[in-house]
């Protein structure tokens, strides 16, 4: 995944809100982060750094005299080295991304078959940024060309353009990952992918890019260039797993979503427990929401330590990497020992995590431990974002669940999707059993689309049901 921010002033310098605007963008990536500013001169200042073992803070600030100028866009990204900055027939710029490709061959051989070549690499293979931009470039101008790379790429897109006539700001074609303008107090405006950042800076939300739209954002207001479309399939696992609490999709609050997800789950729940507590940070919210409904207390019984252990962290050895995880979880003995407690998780992936945190919770005396999912299980890989499993189904817990019980990791594989049915009851125990844990439930598919209140077919819930288009 990955967040970016751009930000255009009339009259000021952009160097400080665009530094502290996409250090706001901080939890969407892990791995690389960059910034490039549109000096008076016309060249671009730019500076790339790899995050996986700091800050993007510590990263940057000594270099934050050579951005000069009024608008720049930042990134912080899982996948490739950001910003790009292009020369091309239809003019100079700058690119940065959120996408993923399904046929990054196929547009590869028809970018150097039209005389294009590629330069930049990002762990070995070709940036995909860089092709974006080679492939927008090819167009008759940027709109031309960004409607090029929509009807070529298989996957998901979404962008900001930096050039001389302002930032072209570009939603995916199917508004699987969110845009959002926003206007400032004194001076400008700021396009990004969450939100979060605006209030701090003097921005007020100003206007949510629909589906496949693209805008002209410049220091004195924004244009259409390009109409949404009217099909959308946001991905719901913003809501769960990577928005920020404060963040808005669409208008709707990431954190009312997940209190709503632990209100429904508690209404139908009939479990006895002392109180309710959240695995930090993204399940605190549902857990809030769980004790509302329930009527038990909330309390912080999981406490997350990151002063020196930053999420980006991300060691080669995998036993350092479990040591690391562990690390960033502090339980509270003294509120643990004889409760029974239910704890609040976004979702269960490969289930190693989990089973770490539930043998320190016994450890520490927990007489029960009830764990509530705030999502459905997961069960396919996400095509379209670089989110769950983005490698193998097979790192998925439920696949291999599924492995044990038909013999094929892919065998009945919607039966136990569905919600309630035989089989879908018989992997969620055998995963509590695996887990160690009292009991284990997941909210369902419309349980979450009903606390995100879009209509479903504006959501995309593949990870969970299979149930999508746009990758045909």
């Amino acid at each position: 995944m990955g967040g970016f921010f751009g930000t255009i002033k009339r009259g000021t310098e952009c160097v400080t809100d665009l530094f502290y605007g996409t250090d706001y963008q901080s939890h969407m990536g892990t791995r690389r982060a960059g910034m490039a500013t549109l000096k008076d001169d016309g060249d671009f200042a730019r500076s790339i750094h790899n995050l996986e073992s700091s800050y993007f803070r510590t990263k940057f600030e000594e270099e934050l005299p050579k951005f000069t100028g009024k608008s720049g866009i930042g990134i912080i990204s899982d996948t490739d080295a950001q910003p790009i900055v292009l020369k091309t027939k239809i003019g100079k710029f700058a690119i940065v991304s959120v996408a993923k490709f399904l046929n990054q061959d196929a547009m590869e051989k028809e970018v150097m078959e039209k005389g294009g070549h590629l330069s930049e690499l990002s762990s070995g293979k070709t940036n995909p940024t860089e092709l974006i931009g080679l492939m927008i470039s090819q167009g008759k101008d940027y709109l031309d060309g960004i409607e090029n790379v929509f009807h070529k790429l298989k996957g998901s897109f979404s962008g900001l353009l930096l050039t001389e006539e302002g930032i072209i700001a570009i939603r995916d074609y199917y508004g699987r990952t969110p845009v959002v303008i926003g206007k400032h107090e004194e001076d400008g405006y700021a396009v990004a992918s969450e939100n979060n950042a605006f209030p701090n800076l003097g921005y007020e939300t100003e206007y949510f890019l629909g589906p496949g739209e693209v805008v002209l954002v410049t220091g004195d207001g924004y244009r259409q260039l390009r109409k949404p479309n009217e099909k959308m399939q946001i991905c719901s696992f913003l809501w769960v797993y990577y928005g920020y609490p404060v963040t808005q999709y669409e208008g709707i609050t990431v954190d009312n979503v997940r209190r709503k997800l632990g209100k429904a789950m508690a209404e139908s729940d009939d479990i006895e427990a002392d109180f309710a507590s959240g695995i930090p940070d993204s399940g605190i919210g549902m857990a809030l929401g769980y004790a509302e409904g329930s009527h038990i207390p909330y309390r912080r019984a999981i406490v997350k330590y990151t002063p020196t252990w930053p999420r980006s962290f991300t060691p080669a050895n995998q036993k350092v990497r479990d040591l690391v995880a562990k690390m960033k979880l502090i339980a509270n003995k003294s509120l643990l020992k004889d409760r029974k407690v239910v704890f609040c998780d976004d979702s269960i992936v490969r289930g190693t995590q989990l089973r770490n945190n539930v043998n320190i919770l016994y450890g520490y005396g927990a007489k029960e431990v009830h764990m509530r999912i705030s999502c459905p299980p997961l069960l396919y890989a996400c095509p379209f974002i670089n989110f769950s499993a983005s490698k193998s189904i097979m790192e998925l817990v439920t696949r291999r669940i599924i492995e044990e019980f038909e013999g094929d990791p892919n065998k009945n594989v919607q039966a136990y999707a569905t919600f309630g049915t035989e089989q879908y009851e018989r992997m969620v125990e055998k995963l509590r059993s695996r887990l160690h844990i009292t009991s284990l439930k997941f909210c369902s598919v419309q349980d979450l689309v009903d606390a995100i209140g879009l209509p479903k077919e504006k959501i995309c819930t593949h990870c969970f049901d299979n149930s999508s288009y746009g990758h045909e």
